[in-house]
């Protein structure tokens, strides 16, 4: 029987994202059937930061867009950022402990296969357009984000 890990990402912190991403990439590695739906701030990590656009969107999306982390590389701590130098201390202790970085779990999950949803609500709100986060992205609404959760092993909110 097919084991399947559905991972709800709400948290735009790296930490976080982090965390969801290693979860992620090793359920893959034991052969199960992984999703990750992003919502609002989890949108973050999908951001890609090369395709970003201002064109066709209103005052509030331009704003929003360049206010916001434009990629895995922005996003700050979730606790001790310290206006960004908490953040470099762990990016530094990641390196000399030779981890891969959140820009690096998110390629391998992307070669595994695990399955990216974009939720559609979050994605319109935050003025968000498809060509701008990777392109393995699927946006979908919250009906097809339950018919997921609900045929999966396991759920995670993150």
């Amino acid at each position: 029987m097919e084991k399947k890990l559905n991972i709800l990402l709400f948290s735009g912190d790296y930490d976080k994202a982090l965390a969801a991403l290693i979860i992620a990439d090793g359920a893959a590695e034991m052969g199960v059937k992984v999703t990750l739906f992003c919502a609002f701030w989890g949108l973050m990590l999908l951001r890609d930061p090369d395709k970003l656009s201002l064109e066709d969107k209103t005052i509030y999306e331009k704003i929003f867009g360049m206010t916001t982390p434009k990629g895995p590389e922005e996003l700050p701590l979730s606790k001790m950022d310290m206006k960004g130098m908490g953040k470099k201390m762990l990016t530094m202790m990641m390196k000399d402990a030779e981890s891969p970085s959140l820009k690096d779990f998110l390629e391998e999950a992307r070669k595994k296969g695990i399955k990216f949803y974009g939720c559609q609500l979050s994605v319109e709100v935050m003025g968000f357009k498809k060509e701008e986060m990777i392109p393995e992205l699927e946006i979908v609404d919250v009906k097809e984000y339950l018919k997921d959760a609900l045929d999966s092993n396991m759920q995670l909110f993150v």
